[in-house]
């Protein structure tokens, strides 16, 4: 579990295929002495496990499955990523509750600057539009952000000069890819309720067929 609250940048130093994934070595900006192995990391939003860490150079394998789902499948060495380790017990809840399972890759629609901040617009699948509401809270590459506005395909968000400064949206540009997480209690409020939104459909569905005549041939008139 992460909260969102990027502690800094890191480098892709080597890439190794591993049996259709990859072995990803990446070298942190910053100190990260107390690093074990068998500890889970966010790559840009996208939970992973350490399993190796040499001369400063944090190992991690990246599945089929998530170089397919998540922009990390574009990466080559030098590819720069935002990091977080591990939220633990104790710890404060500054940014949002971020899993790491990216739900799909979005795209930088727009950017502009106003007054002391850069609006972003992001364009995701209509399919993540439905847990995405205003002010809500968003995962952008792992990192916890507001929604200004939203509609069914794309959202807005204002990036401070401190989050540009020490993630990666201080260099994306228009037409880069994100990984994109939405708000973890949004999409289990969107699964249960899935239900009853269907059958309320499918109740419309078949009133719209009732009439006179049906009721007439059927013997109820």
């Amino acid at each position: 579990m992460f909260t969102g609250i990027i502690e800094g940048l890191g480098t892709v130093k080597s890439l190794t295929r591993t049996a259709g994934g990859r072995r990803m070595g990446i070298q942190p900006d910053f100190p990260m002495d107390q690093v074990k192995m068998g500890d889970s990391i966010a790559v840009s939003g996208t939970c992973l496990t350490i399993v190796d860490f040499q001369n400063h150079i944090l190992g991690v394998d990246v599945a089929p499955e998530t170089l397919s789902k998540t922009t990390l499948g574009q990466a080559k060495v030098g590819y720069r990523v935002n990091l977080e380790q591990a939220l633990r017990f104790g710890d404060r809840l500054v940014g949002h509750l971020v899993s790491g399972h990216v739900d799909g890759v979005g795209v930088v629609n727009a950017k502009r600057p106003v007054a002391n901040a850069i609006l972003f617009t992001f364009g995701v699948p209509e399919a993540l539009s439905r847990c995405i509401v205003r002010k809500g809270s968003i995962a952008v590459d792992g990192i916890s952000l507001t929604v200004n506005t939203c509609n069914r395909i794309s959202f807005e968000v204002s990036i401070i000069p401190h989050t540009a400064k020490i993630t990666t949206m201080g260099f994306k540009k228009v037409g880069d890819p994100v990984n994109i997480e939405t708000d973890m209690i949004g999409k289990y409020v969107e699964r249960f309720t899935r239900p009853f939104s269907e059958v309320e459909t499918r109740a419309k569905d078949v009133g719209s067929s009732v009439d006179e005549n049906l009721l007439t041939k059927t013997g109820f008139m």
